[in-house]
């Protein structure tokens, strides 16, 4: 495809409706096709393709078994119900995806985020000198075989985990081994790279991309490496490094890029100075009015850079067999690309918070559940990405290419069409339903709002 299509795009995503997923195996990379569309429009321009309808849609609260998490509670020993309860204080957005994995993976993940949430939590405290902070970050990984160890010093609001990690390495080692070393191997990794950041910034894009590894990069290869492990997925998932860790950058890159304005008022600089350094002679000048336009100019080249990484999202996704795990997996990444399509070329990310509109989350969430159709969300995000793209514009012919690619790679039939909408009637009877399970609904909710507003490695 050569140019964008010539209609004019509509709409967004932001939270709330409560939905299931097919059954596992008619989802993932393979299976079957299916998937319920909602209402509200994703941006279409030109044709655009359909999703796959089911006959009926099926939601968490009828028919189904209760939520995960209520599932758990009858089966828990004390200290992992008690991890359980850290997950859901310290993330409401992935306590509500983690809780909905399958099985003993369930388990090894959550363990695997509170271990991880401990380290970040001893990174961002600012209470701790580099003296002692440094080693932490070194030795975080050894702390996971000492029974007694914890740190009551801390000044974090997450600071439990710390204060009862005895806790959690508990459950630690209570994992099976294979678990075990993939948890303690990333934990090492991050910790080093974690310590080589604290006082070093960004200049080139591939101190980025390093930083962004560290960060994200590894978590998603982790996380691959437990999906195999848990032999849910095929080996082939952990053992590709490369397409687990854009995984994790794309993730990043987004958060990094929309939170330019918050990053700036707290003191923090993620944006690589060899890209802004072109625009301004400091990070900072982005915001100042009479820069708008530069300022545009550079996000919109950060946002190609992000791009880049859509390709191998779809290749990860399109290997995965699990329902359970390629949800986990698929819903943050179309709100991603949801994400920087509602920032391209917008000024607002230099004056305030790009908020995207509530409901769309619905829409993605419900329809993210098969490989097809999540390649037609990128497909439809890309082409909204293309109309704003301007003439002028220094990356815009980066830009294109990277459209042309990845929606030659969603539509390998070529066929377009337009996407089907619910009557208000319909949308009326799912909040009627929805009102009887409000309690799961508002997890789900919230969950899909922390996506859009937190960067969580």
């Amino acid at each position: 495809m050569a140019s964008c299509s010539s209609k004019a795009a509509t709409s967004l995503f932001k939270r709330t409706l409560a939905f299931s997923p097919p059954r596992a195996g008619g989802g993932g990379g393979g299976g079957s096709s299916s998937c319920l569309t909602g209402g509200g429009r994703l941006r279409t321009c030109g044709g655009t393709p359909r999703l796959p309808q089911r006959s009926r849609p099926r939601f968490l609260f009828s028919q189904a078994a209760p939520p995960p998490l209520l599932l758990l509670q009858d089966s828990l020993s004390d200290s992992l119900r008690v991890c359980y309860k850290y997950l859901n204080q310290t993330s409401r957005s992935f306590a509500a995806v983690i809780q909905a994995l399958d099985g003993e993976l369930r388990h090894a993940v959550c363990i695997f985020y509170l271990v991880l949430r401990a380290l970040d939590t001893v990174e961002d405290d600012m209470t701790i000198s580099l003296e002692a902070k440094v080693p932490m970050l070194h030795n975080f990984h050894s702390y996971l075989y000492q029974p007694d160890w914890k740190f009551m010093d801390s000044r974090e609001k997450d600071r439990q985990v710390l204060e009862d990690f005895p806790t959690i390495s508990l459950e630690f080692r209570n994992l099976a081994k294979v678990y075990q070393d993939v948890i303690a191997d990333i934990c090492h990794k991050m910790g080093l790279g974690m310590a080589e950041f604290l006082e070093k910034k960004m200049n080139s894009t591939k101190e980025w991309d390093k930083y962004c590894h560290y960060v994200a990069g590894l978590v998603g290869i982790g996380l691959s490496r437990l999906f195999s492990a848990s032999e849910l997925e095929d080996p082939v998932v952990g053992h590709d490094v490369e397409l687990a860790n854009s995984m994790g950058l794309f993730l990043q890159k987004t958060n990094i890029i929309r939170d330019y304005l918050e990053d700036q008022l707290v003191g923090r600089e993620f944006w690589p100075k060899e890209v802004w350094s072109k625009y301004v002679k400091k990070l900072s000048d982005l915001a100042k009015p009479e820069n708008i336009d530069k300022a545009v100019q550079c996000m919109n080249e950060l946002i190609t850079n992000a791009l880049y990484h859509v390709p191998d999202v779809l290749t990860y996704l399109s290997r995965l067999k699990n329902q359970s795990v390629f949800n986990f997996c698929a819903i943050p990444q179309v709100m991603a690309i949801a994400t920087l399509a509602a920032c391209y070329n917008n000024q607002q990310i230099f004056k305030g918070v790009v908020k995207i509109r509530k409901g769309q989350a619905v829409t993605l969430m419900m329809d993210a559940t098969n490989i097809q159709a999540v390649k037609t969300i990128m497909y439809q995000y890309m082409e909204e990405i293309c109309q704003k793209v301007p003439s002028t514009d220094p990356s815009s012919a980066k830009t294109q290419q990277i459209i042309n690619t990845v929606q030659s790679m969603s539509l390998p039939s070529g066929t377009l069409v337009s996407r089907t909408h619910y009557s208000p009637l319909y949308f009326s009877c799912i909040m009627i339903l929805a009102a009887l399970s409000w309690q799961y609904l508002n997890t789900v909710s919230k969950a899909a709002e922390e996506y859009v507003h937190t960067g969580e490695n």
